[in-house]
C-alpha cells in the first residue's frame, strides 16, 4: 500500500474541496438541469465544433452505454444534432444546436463569474499560480489515466514470433481502437483477423518477423514485417497497433526500431506500408524512422472511403 505523504494528503484534501465547492457532488451542473458529464459534453463540442459518440467515449472516460444514455437526452433536448460526416457518409458526427450553443454561453458565463469571484482577493502572482498549477495538474491527472499501471522501461519487454493469445489480442486492440476512432467496423476487423491468422502460417520462414510489446504478461503493442507478400527484396510493415494506454510513451518506437533493425540486417531495399491520413501520431513516428509519403488517393480498403497513403523506406535514402 502506498504512504501518502504531506504533499499527495494536502492535494487530495484541496480536490475533495474543489469537486465540492464546484458543484460535482449534485445531479446538475453550472445552473443548468443538466449532469456533469452532460455539460462537459456541452463545453467540448463547443470547442471541438463536431465529434463522434466514440471520441466522446474516450474523452470523458465513461462507459459507451452511459455516453449514448446521455447524448440521447441531449438530442431529444434540442441540445445536439447529428449530422452526416463530409468525409464519410456512414459515420454520424455530433454538433451544439443554435439552442446548445446558448445554453454553453450560459455555462460559460456562469463558470467564468465563479472563478473571477474566487480569484478576486487574490494578487495577480497566486492567480497565476493557481492557473499553472492546476494545469499541471490536470495534464498529470490525464497522463495518469492513459499510462498503464507501474509503466516503467524495465517493466516493458519487446518479443519477436508468436505467443498464445497473440491472433486475438492484436485483433481486439484494431477493433477497439479504429472502430471508436474511425467508426471502422465488422469488415475491417474481420480483415485484419483473416490477414494476421494466413501471416502468422508463415512465420518460420526467415524474411517473415512480429513483435510484441508485453506489460505485466499482456500484449500492448504489435507490429509485423512480412516479406514475401510484395515484390521481392521487398517487405510490408503490418498491424502496427498499441494498447490505449500505451500511446506516448516512446512503446510505438520501440517496437517500429526492432522491426527496421529487422528489415535492414535482413537486406531489404525497400520497405512499404499503407494507412490513411488520420493517424498524424502513427505518421510522425514512420517519418522520423526514414519513411517517406509516396503515394496518396482515396480508397475503401478498410471498409470507409478515406484517404489512404502508402509510405516507404529506401535503404539507398
Amino acid at each position: 500500500m502506498p504512504i501518502e505523504t504531506p504533499l499527495v494528503s494536502d492535494i487530495r484534501s484541496a480536490s475533495r474541496l474543489m469537486v465540492r465547492e464546484l458543484g460535482f457532488m449534485a445531479s446538475t451542473l453550472a445552473s443548468t438541469n443538466y449532469s456533469p458529464s452532460a455539460v462537459h459534453t456541452l463545453v467540448e463540442l463547443d470547442l471541438q465544433k463536431e465529434m463522434t459518440a466514440g471520441q466522446l467515449v474516450q474523452l470523458l472516460g465513461l462507459e459507451k452505454s452511459s455516453v449514448s444514455r446521455m447524448l440521447a437526452r441531449l438530442i431529444a433536448a434540442g441540445e445536439l444534432e447529428e449530422v452526416i460526416s463530409s468525409e464519410d457518409a456512414r459515420t454520424k458526427r455530433l454538433r451544439l444546436t443554435a439552442k446548445g450553443q446558448e445554453t454553453v454561453r450560459e455555462i460559460n458565463t456562469y463558470s467564468s463569474d465563479r472563478v473571477l469571484n474566487a480569484i478576486k482577493t487574490l494578487d495577480p502572482l497566486q492567480q497565476k499560480t493557481i492557473s499553472q498549477g492546476l494545469s499541471l495538474y490536470a495534464r498529470a491527472l490525464l497522463a495518469g489515466r492513459e499510462t498503464p499501471v507501474n509503466v516503467q522501461p524495465d517493466a516493458l519487454k519487446i518479443v519477436s514470433g508468436y505467443l498464445p493469445g497473440m491472433i486475438g489480442r492484436i485483433v481486439e486492440m484494431h477493433g477497439s481502437y479504429y472502430s471508436r476512432e474511425h467508426n471502422f467496423g465488422r469488415f475491417f476487423e474481420a480483415k485484419v483477423a483473416s490477414g494476421l491468422a494466413e501471416f502468422s502460417e508463415r512465420l518460420e520462414k526467415p524474411c517473415n518477423q512480429i513483435w510484441l510489446a508485453i506489460l505485466n504478461d499482456k500484449i500492448v503493442g504489435s507490429v509485423a514485417i512480412d516479406g514475401e507478400d510484395l515484390e521481392p527484396g521487398e517487405a510490408h510493415l503490418r498491424w502496427f497497433i498499441l494498447d490505449d494506454g500505451c500511446r506516448g510513451y516512446g512503446v510505438g518506437k520501440k517496437l517500429l526500431t526492432e522491426a527496421m533493425r529487422f528489415c535492414d540486417s535482413a537486406g531489404f531495399s525497400a520497405v512499404h506500408l499503407w494507412t490513411f491520413n488520420k493517424l498524424t501520431a502513427a505518421r510522425s513516428l514512420y517519418e522520423s524512422l526514414g519513411f517517406r509519403l509516396a503515394k496518396e488517393w482515396e480508397g475503401d480498403q478498410w471498409g470507409s472511403l478515406i484517404k489512404e497513403q502508402q509510405f516507404t523506406w529506401r535503404k539507398d535514402v
